[in-house]
Parts: C-alpha cells; sequence; structure tokens
C-alpha cells in the first residue's frame, strides 16, 4: 500500500496515470531540469514513463516518489522522494523537483521535511543522502537548512546536455536530526 502523506498545505501521493499532464508540465521546462541530469521532456510519453518507473521502484522496494499536490487546488506541482534505497544499509538518497510558478514558496521545504521524518520513521533509514550540481544555489541552501552536512564533491558525477558536471554530495543522518 502506497503510503500517502500530509502536510499543512500539501498532500504527498502515488502518481496515477491521471497526473502525466502535470508531470508533462514539470519536466519539459528547462528551468526545472538545468539542474536535473537530464534533457527535458519532448511528449508527454515520456511523463508517462517516469511515472511508470516510480511505480517499479516502489513495487521492487528500491524507492518511493510522492507527487505534491496543492490542497486548495489538487494540483500536482512537483515530485519528491527515495531513489538508491538499500534497507539493508538503512540509506537511501532524496530527490526532489518543484515547478518553477512555485519556487520560493516554501512548497519543496515542505514537502522534504515531511519525506525525511518519513524515511527515518516508517523507513528506518540511518542515512539520507543528496546529490546537487555545484551551481544549483537553492537546492544546497535547502539542505544545509534542514541540516544536511556538504561531504564532498563528486566530479564529472552527472552528464547534462553532453557535458560532464560536478556535484555536491550532501548527507543528514538520524543521529543528527
Amino acid at each position: 500500500m502506497f503510503p500517502e502523506l500530509e502536510t499543512a498545505r500539501l498532500r504527498l501521493r502515488e502518481l496515477t496515470e491521471e497526473d502525466v499532464p502535470a508531470i508533462f508540465r514539470c519536466f519539459s521546462n528547462e528551468a526545472l531540469t538545468r539542474y536535473y541530469g537530464q534533457e527535458p521532456f519532448a511528449d508527454t510519453q515520456q511523463a508517462e514513463q517516469l511515472i511508470k518507473q516510480f511505480a517499479k521502484n516502489f513495487e521492487e522496494k528500491r524507492g518511493i516518489r510522492w507527487g505534491i499536490e496543492r490542497k486548495d487546488s489538487s494540483e500536482v506541482i512537483g515530485t519528491v522522494g527515495f531513489h538508491l534505497w538499500s534497507a539493508a544499509h538503512q540509506r537511501a538518497e532524496i530527490g526532489y523537483e518543484i515547478h518553477p510558478d512555485y519556487w520560493r514558496q516554501g512548497y519543496t521545504k515542505e514537502a522534504v521535511q515531511k519525506v525525511i521524518a518519513y524515511g527515518f520513521g516508517d523507513m528506518n533509514l540511518n542515512r539520507i543522502g543528496a546529490v546537487v550540481f555545484l551551481e544549483n544555489e537553492a537546492s544546497s541552501k535547502l539542505l544545509i537548512q534542514l541540516g544536511f552536512q556538504q561531504e564532498g564533491i563528486l566530479r564529472d558525477y552527472m552528464y547534462q546536455k553532453g557535458q560532464a558536471h560536478d556535484t555536491f554530495i550532501y548527507s543528514l543522518l538520524k543521529k543528527d536530526e
């Protein structure tokens, strides 16, 4: 059973086929994908495939990705969740993105805080990692606000538009909470 989470303004829920247009709207946006490690989506089939991949990862216990839905509009404005989940090693990496129309309104922080609490509580994680392009100052700032520590730089770790990019690696440990 896919867990649904709530915050004051958001509902974090499983993505469905009905969310294809909203996911396409997010992932076809160049500003959103600039530091994502992939090219913007060109068609809705890519959004459909992404939703199916999220579902498969959950089924196979490799990750969990929620759609971020505003309660006041029932509109999916992004996603948040864990990938590279290893229950045996009690770790996962967190990832998130939100449509630029909703940047700087606290939605990402609200969603990420809820997911971190779920990870440490319900998933029994001990370590949550995050990988961020060096240039993505907003994401780095958010992680530091939430208590993550920068551990170092992964050289040429992500490819975007055929070019290798260095990334920061961050972590938050359960004992740091």
